[in-house]
């Protein structure tokens, strides 16, 4: 991973090639680093077993985020933005979690080494994320791939033919869908740096801009439906999209969770379009419903775009988008958020529950895509639930210790947790940016941010008793 990522430092350098770049040094040096102390490893156990437990397994992929997160803060911090360590690692954070929150402004204006820098985090943090549902986690026992994986107790050597086969398909599917959404905003009239920046971050579902003003920069309703459909793509899980590649064709469309996150967002979004053409009569229909789509979809899916502040759409809407943030697109996919498939289960468990009421003798089958879900996935879904009310919790009353408002004390944890980005509010809402929040606020939103980016159990296990026992 640290060899990957020095290669990856010297990208904005490279692709800037003949442009007068002012924090060259700011990436050039520590890539050496990296790439030395990565070298340095790989050669030192080159010839180990791979042979990996679940317990090992935690401790590396907490450790590899980590690590990784840290080592990409330098170039923010020695670059000309003068940056404190604090605001670095919460950005390198924000970026590689593809959470999207910020505490940089005029990025109008600034060296476009760092603006790609934050997009290249972004779009490696995507990639990431979807490699760790499809291999790692369903090892672990943890989220929402465990419901079309095989259980296993041991990473070894015999699984990787097929994570490698499964990885190749899963990287060609996310580059050439990169690559598209790039060549589609760029013939609509984006420049082709703000094009290729804003694809590296829309199939991220990561919402870094190379402007303040975020996708409302443009003005264009084209675009926004554009950037809807990419941030669709990237809300769906990619290991279907392998399925169809391998003429498996039809699974994408027929999946439970596919249907569901699709029909959630077309219903939203027409009552949201319904209430804004209410309260704004003025407004043209069409411009309503593009600007509500790309909205609620950058929410819903954790991207965090915006093409205008919705929070001036009325108090209704105001709280819907607190309530979209909790949601989340599909599990394998690059969104975070809670995952559609976890609601699915929840209604299921409930209309089981109220089923055994009237019927306590019944003999009830939980299935789902055809797949029998077990009475572990179930407790898993209790406790991540427990789990991520309860860090909620803990995180807001943290925040408004330190003299917060309750607003963005909340959305300020709950967007850390579901990384998707802006909150609400004046402080940190769409309009707005985290730099003026005070340093021990920030630390706490980066644990966030890191804890929600990897399934929350993932990271309270580290801090059990029981995991160090031997």
């Amino acid at each position: 991973m640290l060899f990957i990522l020095c290669i990856f430092m010297t990208l904005p350098v490279i692709l800037l090639a003949g442009v007068p770049i002012e924090n060259a040094s700011a990436f050039s040096q520590p890539a050496m680093g990296i790439f030395l102390v990565g070298l340095a490893g790989i050669l030192i156990s080159r010839n180990q077993p791979r042979y990996l437990k679940p317990r090992y397994m935690f401790v590396l992929t907490v450790n590899v985020w980590v690590v990784v997160s840290l080592l990409a803060a330098i170039p923010f911090y020695q670059s000309s933005l003068q940056l404190s360590w604090t605001d670095a690692i919460f950005e390198s954070i924000s970026g590689i979690t593809t959470t999207g929150s910020t505490v940089l402004s005029g990025l109008d204006n600034m060296a476009p080494e760092i603006l790609i820098w934050r997009s290249i985090l972004q779009w490696l943090g995507g990639i990431g994320i979807i490699g760790m549902f499809v291999a790692v986690l369903p090892f672990l026992g943890i989220g929402g791939m465990r419901l079309f994986a095989t259980e296993s107790s041991e990473w070894t050597d015999k699984e990787l033919p097929r994570m490698k086969s499964l990885g190749r398909g899963l990287l060609l599917i996310y580059s050439f869908f990169t690559f598209s959404c790039a060549m589609v905003y760029w013939f609509s009239g984006m420049s082709l740096f703000d094009a290729v920046n804003h694809a590296l971050t829309t199939l991220s579902t990561g919402g870094y801009s190379t402007s303040d003003m975020s996708m409302g920069k443009f003005e264009s309703d084209l675009l926004l439906f554009e950037s809807t459909f990419f941030m669709m793509l990237g809300g769906l899980p990619f290991f279907l999209f392998v399925r169809e590649l391998h003429g498996q064709h039809g699974v994408l469309l027929r999946d439970q969770q596919v249907k569901a996150f699709l029909s959630f967002l077309l219903l939203v979004t027409t009552l949201l379009t319904l209430h804004r053409c209410y309260v704004q009569p003025d407004i043209e229909p069409f411009s309503a419903f593009a600007a509500v789509l790309f909205n609620v979809t950058s929410v819903v899916t954790t991207t965090g775009y915006a093409s205008e502040d919705y929070s001036l759409w009325g108090p209704l809407a105001y709280t819907a988008f607190l309530f979209l943030t909790f949601v989340g697109g599909c599990s394998g996919s690059t969104s975070g958020g809670m995952k559609i498939f976890r609601f699915q289960l929840s209604f299921m468990a409930l209309r089981e529950q109220l089923t055994r009421l009237i019927h306590p003798r019944a003999v009830l089958t939980r299935n789902y895509n055809g797949r029998p879900v077990s009475d572990a996935i179930i407790t898993s879904l209790i406790a991540y639930g427990f789990v991520f009310v309860f860090c909620l919790l803990v995180m807001t009353l943290a925040l408004a210790s330190l003299g917060l408002d309750f607003m963005t004390s909340l959305t300020g944890s709950l967007t850390a947790l579901t990384n998707v980005g802006p909150g609400l509010g004046d402080v940190i809402g769409p309009a707005g940016n985290f730099q003026t929040l005070p340093d021990a606020a920030k630390w706490i939103l980066t644990a966030g941010m890191l804890m929600g980016r990897l399934e929350l159990l993932s990271v309270i296990v580290l801090f059990s008793p029981v995991f160090w026992r031997n």
